[in-house]
C-alpha cells in the first residue's frame, strides 16, 4: 500500500461519506441492528452515531490504519464497546455462528474476493441473523454499465482498489445470502458511475 492510499486515501473517503446524504443512508442501514455487530469496511467509524440501542456490541474489520485513527473519537463516544479484530474481510477472524449481524456501508466494491467475503459473513453469522447492507455496483441501463466497464481500471486506481461494476446481487448469492429486502436507486449528487445504489438485507440461504 503505497503512501495515497495508505493517508490521503482514508481521509478523503471520510469527507466524501460523511456528507448529509450518506448519512441518512447510513441511518436506515443500520435501522434494525441489534445484539453483537460486526461490520466489514469499517473505516473511520462513520456509522458508529447511528447504531440502535439495541446493538451491545461492535467487532470491527478494516485494513486501513488511517481510518482507524480517524474513528478513535467515534469509537469513544459509542456507548456500546467497539473492538477492531481484524484487516481483511475475506478471512474473519471469528468462530462459526458468533454474530447476531453484520454491516457492510460502501464495502464490497474494494474487497478482493467478495464472494469470499460473503461466504465469511455468513460462516458467522448466528441463525436468523442477517447482513444490512448499502453498496455501489453495476447500474440497471446497458448504456451506463459500458461506461462503467470502461472506467472500471481508473477508479481502481485511483479509489484504492474499488470497482464501479461489481454486480453485488451476485455476489451476494454466489456467497450464500438471499435477498430478503433490496432497492436499488441512483444516489443524489453522486456521479451515475458511481451512485447506481444496492441497499437491504440479506440473510442465509
Amino acid at each position: 500500500m503505497g503512501w495515497y492510499d495508505a493517508h490521503v486515501l482514508p481521509r478523503a473517503i471520510d469527507l466524501l461519506l460523511s456528507n448529509p446524504r450518506a448519512l441518512d443512508i447510513r441511518r436506515r442501514v443500520t435501522a434494525g441492528l441489534a445484539g453483537d455487530v460486526l461490520e466489514i469496511g469499517f473505516g473511520s467509524g462513520l456509522n458508529l452515531p447511528y447504531l440502535p440501542s439495541t446493538v451491545t456490541s461492535v467487532k470491527a474489520v478494516d485494513p486501513s490504519g488511517t481510518a482507524v485513527r480517524i474513528a478513535r473519537s467515534r469509537i469513544d463516544d459509542c456507548p456500546v464497546p467497539v473492538e477492531i479484530i481484524g484487516l481483511d474481510g475475506q478471512l474473519l477472524p471469528l468462530p462459526d455462528a458468533s454474530v447476531d449481524a453484520v454491516l457492510s456501508t460502501w464495502t464490497l466494491c474494494t474487497i478482493p474476493d467478495a464472494v469470499a467475503a460473503v461466504r465469511e459473513v455468513r460462516r458467522v453469522l448466528r441463525p436468523g441473523g442477517a447482513l444490512h447492507f448499502v453498496e455501489h455496483g453495476l447500474a440497471e441501463s446497458p448504456g451506463l454499465q459500458r461506461w462503467q466497464h470502461r472506467l472500471d481500471p481508473i477508479q481502481q486506481r485511483i479509489a484504492g482498489g474499488c470497482h464501479l461494476d461489481r454486480e453485488i446481487t451476485a455476489i451476494l448469492a454466489d456467497g450464500g445470502l438471499a435477498i430478503r429486502e433490496l432497492n436499488r436507486y441512483f444516489g443524489a449528487g453522486m456521479p451515475k458511475p458511481l451512485g447506481a445504489l444496492y441497499e437491504g438485507i440479506a440473510v442465509a440461504s
